[in-house]
């Protein structure tokens, strides 16, 4: 396991236990992120980095009992967080690796990723990777439910030229990797970029 996912999974793991209790009032902003990604009843969906599932029930509730739902994170810990919240019940949860998912190619119509990019050690990569996954016209929501100049005053510090996340980045980061960009939204309430799968 490389550095990058250590670090990942020692700041997950530490964090896990009271995760959604420090950010309670983010339930709405992952209910209307999923309604804009698109998915309809009986399509298969992956939520890439999924935490404590707080994407799962509104993932669950668009797709029906008919879809799939997967969701896939790196931290034990995070995982079993999302079982004793419950959450289980909306998706089948999977302890893996964004890099190397052990999923079919073209086995997903969307993908869901809330608060991942900043966490991917090889962006190109690993977004490529969730393309592999997804059939060509699927979707891909990258989500925060606040913008990016609301979490870096939260954590102290500023944007810088090099975020990820800014569109000027984001755009070229997304082709490169198989997605093309086809909305970004970076407000004080949400960042949120949809994607098509390319191809």
């Amino acid at each position: 396991m490389s550095d990058d996912h250590t670090h990942v999974q020692e700041f997950f793991t530490a964090r896990a236990a009271d995760w959604d209790s420090r950010f309670p009032d983010d339930g709405p902003a992952y209910a209307a992120a999923v309604a804009d990604l698109g998915v309809r009843a009986g399509d298969r969906v992956l939520d890439a980095g999924c935490g404590t599932g707080r994407a799962l029930p509104p993932l669950r509730a668009a797709v029906g009992p008919s879809g799939v739902v997967v969701g896939v994170d790196l931290t034990p810990a995070m995982l079993q967080a999302a079982v004793r919240a419950g959450r289980d019940r909306d998706g089948r949860l999977l302890l893996a690796d964004v890099a190397a998912l052990p999923l079919r190619s073209e086995c997903l119509d969307a993908v869901f990723a809330a608060g991942l990019v900043a966490h991917l050690p090889h962006p190109v990569e690993n977004l490529r990777e969730l393309a592999r996954v997804v059939r060509p016209g699927g979707a891909l929501a990258l989500f925060h439910p606040i913008g990016r100049a609301a979490l870096a005053a939260r954590q102290g510090r500023r944007i810088t030229p090099d975020d990820l996340r800014a569109e000027a980045n984001l755009r070229p980061l997304l082709a490169g990797s198989g997605w093309r960009m086809t909305s970004y939204a970076d407000e004080d309430a949400r960042f949120l970029a949809l994607a098509v799968r390319e191809g």
